[in-house]
């Protein structure tokens, strides 16, 4: 039989592809064909579906960058064999795995398509089938040109398409377990598929996609709360190694006005670490000019992460810091979206 269109299905793991233990009760990886056997309905797309599975399948709270590479490895080696892409993936660490790998993959011209369900997909009421099924049918699709409709790095979960680096997960037992609040998604599906085609990043299709396979993860994230004790922040700021920190600070990027906080934030930049500011709340944007407990942190030289989610800042970090060796370089580009990451 001839396909229109070739997808590669690549399954690292998670809820989707998982039974239940009769003895333990406990939920485990099972055979990757036992999980399409579960969805006879592939067998109607007028698409060439082919299968990779990581060996052995991953908890995702196991994901690291170097799962992350090897992931980009997978998709850079068949890149030219097929219109699109579909990872299977558990849904804890999927907004950081979604994010790496769109900055991982420059000048992306096909669909990188991240689905997973919150169900193992054997259960009756699993809300898996439809999120594996529809995210194929968006990896295949094409425009008149023949071009990607969804050229980019996206999450699709409960009848939404959302970006990679712009989603967070949001709920631990809802089927609506994404979202991406400070953009607007990029498709949604109903009794169609309607494409926000305006939304989306445009690449330049006459030039190859690049793949990059180094990250820098010496970075860490911590969060300011009432009564943050000073000795264990200038723990962290001057830990040997550490390149970056993502703080998340309060509102629309605001930290106590303690002294000897400003102070050990302003060592940390003058030793060249990169400080960057995240709000804690999943909707809005960093605005340091604000208030002025915000702009004494511009003082210090942390650098606003203005709307991004934590996910997606700590995944640039370890890739800008596995690229480029200059502080100020890297604080210039976090203020730049080089992946549609950020609205600044």
């Amino acid at each position: 039989m001839t396909y229109n269109t070739k997808v590669l299905l690549i399954y690292t793991g998670g809820t989707i592809g998982m039974n239940r233990n009769p003895a333990t009760g406990a939920l485990e990886p099972f055979d990757f064909e036992h999980l399409l056997n579960n969805v006879s309905e592939l067998k109607q797309f007028d698409t060439q579906i082919d299968t990779c599975q990581f060996q052995p399948p991953i908890d995702s709270s196991d994901m690291s960058p170097k799962l992350w590479t090897e992931l980009s490895h997978i998709i850079a080696a068949r890149y030219d064999q097929y219109d699109g892409f579909v990872v299977l993936h558990g849904t804890d660490t999927m907004a950081y795995t979604a994010s790496a790998l769109s900055y991982m993959l420059e000048n992306l011209t096909k669909p990188v398509i991240f689905t997973g369900s919150q169900l193992p997909i054997g259960q009756l009421r699993t809300d898996g089938k439809e999120n594996l099924i529809t995210s194929i049918e968006m990896a295949a699709a094409k425009d008149a040109e023949g071009h990607a409709m969804v050229p980019e790095v996206g999450i699709y979960f409960n009848s939404r398409l959302l970006r990679g680096n712009r989603t967070t997960k949001q709920s631990a037992d809802e089927f609506n377990a994404f979202e991406s609040f400070n953009y607007p998604h990029l498709a949604d599906a109903g009794v169609n598929i309607t494409y926000h085609r305006h939304r989306m990043l445009t690449p330049d299709f006459n030039k190859p996609m690049t793949p990059h396979f180094r990250l820098d993860n010496n970075v860490i994230i911590f969060s300011l709360f009432p009564g943050i004790r000073e000795d264990l922040i200038r723990h962290i700021i001057h830990t040997p190694n550490l390149k970056a920190i993502v703080m998340r600070t309060f509102g629309s990027g605001n930290a106590p006005q303690n002294p000897w906080l400003l102070q050990a934030l302003k060592e940390g930049t003058k030793n060249g670490k990169v400080i960057v500011n995240i709000s804690q709340c999943m909707q809005g944007s960093v605005e340091m000019g604000r208030y002025g407990c915000g702009y004494h942190l511009q003082e210090a030289g942390v650098v606003s992460g203005y709307d991004s989610t934590v996910e997606s800042a700590v995944t640039k970090l370890m890739f800008l810091q596995s690229h480029y060796d200059d502080p100020d370089e890297i604080r210039h580009l976090m203020n730049r979206s080089i992946r549609g990451e950020i609205s600044a």
